[in-house]
């Protein structure tokens, strides 16, 4: 569930919604996808500083906790953050090493309710294309810069023809009333380096044919 979404996931929609999402076999090979391209990022992370200084990691929009056993394996603790209460209550389940998983209930782009420079890692897939309007971005952005202290693991689709005509014919055919925001590479850079972040690397999930690419920035 995202953070801008209008209503958020209720107690009773959240085991629906996390035994279909990822049930299809093409959704299935998107995540192991996702899954390798974070792996290595986050091992260009936990590069520096060393793992045992490495410490909490801001997991917003956290979801079901679908990356709270990545962000583990790689030596964080998941702060889980969502508009969801029941979203967050789900993901702090998937956390079985912290004597007290943590969540918050919040809004990024209306600014959260943590200590500035308190989180090693931000972490955010799947969110940034939920923002339309650059407003949005940049609030988000700087809410990232603000409670960050290091390094920001950030997914966006980036402007691709092939991509924008298969969602057009699959909202004409299945009739679905979501919407995302694709951006080109110069808008990206130009939006992360105002909020302070330098682009470290980008990497797209396939090339060519899909717009979901994921980012790992560091604060200047």
């Amino acid at each position: 569930m995202s953070l801008q979404a209008k209503v958020p996931f209720q107690e009773h929609e959240v085991a629906d919604y996390e035994r279909r999402r990822y049930r299809g076999i093409d959704q299935r090979i998107v995540h192991r996808r996702e899954t390798r391209i974070l792996r290595r990022m986050l091992e260009i992370a936990g590069a520096e500083p060393p793992a045992e200084r490495r410490g909490l990691a801001l997991d917003a929009p956290c979801g079901y906790g679908r990356f709270s056993g990545l962000l583990l394996e790689a030596g964080y603790r998941p702060i889980s953050c969502d508009l969801s209460l029941a979203m967050v209550r789900r993901a702090r389940v998937k956390d079985p090493i912290s004597h007290n998983p943590m969540g918050i209930v919040g809004n990024v782009t209306q600014g959260l309710p943590v200590r500035d420079g308190a989180f090693p890692l931000v972490f955010s897939l799947r969110f940034f294309h939920h923002l339309h309007r650059p407003e949005e971005r940049r609030a988000a952005l700087s809410e990232f810069a603000r409670a960050g202290s290091g390094w920001l693991i950030l997914s966006f689709y980036r402007s691709n023809i092939l991509h924008q005509a298969q969602r057009a014919l699959r909202r004409r055919v299945k009739r679905t009333k979501t919407r995302i925001k694709m951006i080109t590479s110069r808008e990206f850079k130009d939006e992360t380096a105002a909020a302070g972040f330098r682009v470290v690397r980008v990497s797209p999930l396939f090339r060519g044919i899909h717009a979901h690419h994921i980012a790992l920035l560091k604060k200047n």
